[in-house]
């Protein structure tokens, strides 16, 4: 037998060659029908005609896109919630991530004493139901405040649900940023404002829509508080109205709360699929860091 043939390696079969990352792909496809089944089989149920909704089939066998004119209809104030919704999450999400990034540039370039304090403390803080624990509490501040049934009223206790956690996304971030180029900003005559909008901000922006995400998701998905502190229908949001439709939408409502369940989830659905990239790249550059 010849030199060649002996030095000769068999050749590998396209399967084995990338076999790892078949398994791998195949794990992540079967999570992500796991996750996405059931919203298919929600969003099929809101077009469906109520004979097919009872027959238990995924395809409809007639679509009927009058359930959600339907649902418009018979629940009067829906637009109203919805615009409730929109304005309380644009809001809180608003003033919760400019607080968190004021918060969290200080805990880093600025370095205030007792900063460790502080960091343990909002630590300690996530270990506790603040909805279940506080829930008097808050009502009672929001009694003495008369924020009672005002829908405004509810920024002020949903931008504490997700400001401790938000504060130390944005310091995980911040660490990411060069202390010597904010020294080289303060030696060039720029102030911390000025340093932190032209400077931190543009180099932490995967963090940004980090916390965006967050506290967009929960304060649109927000129930308790909204349930507790609101009594008029016209000043909920839509997580409540949801949670109220089903004695408002006839018998055999399943396509109807379907439609109410999509027109509720839909905006988080968009928001979060434009922004998935950033979101995760965020997320393995800053929280995993910190």
């Amino acid at each position: 037998m010849s030199d060649a043939a002996l030095s000769a390696k068999p050749e590998r079969s396209w399967f084995a060659e990338n076999k790892a990352s078949i398994i791998r792909h195949g794990v992540i496809n079967i999570f992500m029908l796991i996750i996405l089944a059931p919203l298919a089989w929600v969003l099929m149920m809101s077009i469906k005609s109520r004979p097919d909704a009872m027959r238990g089939d995924f395809w409809p066998r007639k679509f009927d896109f009058g359930t959600y004119a339907y649902v418009f209809e018979k629940i009067d104030t829906l637009p109203v919630n919805l615009w409730n919704s929109i304005y309380v999450t644009g809001l809180t999400t608003l003033f919760t991530s400019i607080f968190a990034i004021l918060a969290g540039y200080a805990l880093v370039h600025m370095r205030p004493k007792g900063g460790g304090i502080i960091v343990a403390a909002l630590l300690v803080s996530l270990y506790f139901p603040t909805r279940v624990v506080s829930i008097i509490s808050v009502y009672e501040i929001q009694s003495y405040l008369g924020l009672i049934n005002k829908t405004w009223g509810l920024i002020l206790p949903y931008i504490t649900l997700n400001l401790a956690i938000s504060i130390l996304i944005m310091r995980s971030v911040f660490q990411l940023v060069p202390h010597e180029v904010v020294e080289a900003a303060k030696v060039d005559g720029a102030g911390p404002v000025r340093t932190l909008w032209e400077i931190v901000l543009p180099m932490a922006r995967n963090g940004l829509v980090v916390i965006f995400i967050v506290n967009f998701v929960t304060a649109w998905g927000e129930f308790l508080l909204c349930s507790t502190l609101t009594n008029d229908q016209t000043a909920r949001t839509m997580p409540v109205v949801l949670a109220g439709a089903q004695g408002g939408l006839g018998q055999w409502s399943w396509p109807n709360l379907a439609a109410v369940y999509m027109i509720v989830v839909t905006p988080g659905i968009i928001a979060f699929t434009f922004a998935q990239k950033l979101f995760f790249k965020g997320l393995m550059e800053g929280v995993v860091k910190g």
